[in-house]
């Protein structure tokens, strides 16, 4: 059976992250699927790794509770979905939080170190689709601003944590879009979401 793991980060409810949300919401509630959030601002999380957080890295503890129990919701997911703007041609700090912080090393953990590299823990997600939204012109950042979705966090950081399968779907241009064209987006979502392996 098919759980799939929202993770969400975005502080404001007025946010077009949250109506994509609130899409992608409604229907998994509508598919009577098995949905869980990780809602990052409204949980509180702390996406500083701090030196005492530091002292337990090699063992692949935490002294951050919430971070085992992100953890613990990833190795139960079989779909993943991040929703997140892009700020700065890139990931939120937030979003580089969670990820420094709760992937952690070791046989039960994240991913475990290798001589040629990282093998990742978490193959059991069987597709992911990442849904964004930026000042910048989709192909502005993908040609001018470094592509960073695709070269660090789809095909470098998702790929050695053993995640395979992603599709990136991105709003640009959304300070000047009109609302024809965001609705637009929001709907292609279900499709999108019904697209995935499962």
């Amino acid at each position: 059976m098919t759980k799939t793991v929202i993770l969400y980060c975005h502080p404001y409810q007025e946010s077009f992250s949250h109506a994509v949300l609130q899409t992608v919401t409604t229907h998994l509630a509508q598919s009577h699927a098995d949905y869980q959030i990780l809602d990052l601002y409204a949980d509180g999380f702390d996406p500083v790794v701090d030196s005492s957080e530091l002292a337990l890295y090699a063992q692949g503890g935490t002294h951050d509770a919430l971070a085992k129990t992100y953890l613990t919701a990833l190795q139960s997911a079989t779909q993943l979905i991040l929703i997140f703007p892009v700020w700065w041609n890139d990931l939120p700090a937030m979003i580089k939080g969670f990820f420094d912080k709760v992937m952690k090393r070791g046989t039960d953990q994240a991913y475990v170190a290798t001589r040629t590299g990282l093998r990742g823990n978490l193959t059991q997600i069987r597709s992911t689709l990442i849904l964004t939204s930026s000042t910048s012109p989709t192909p502005y950042l993908r040609l001018f601003c470094g592509d960073s979705i695709n070269r660090v966090l789809i095909h470098s950081t998702l790929k050695q944590l053993g995640i395979k399968h992603v599709t990136w779907r991105n709003m640009g241009g959304i300070t000047t879009s009109t609302i024809a064209k965001r609705t637009a987006f929001l709907g292609q979502i279900p499709k999108l979401l019904n697209a995935q392996v499962r």
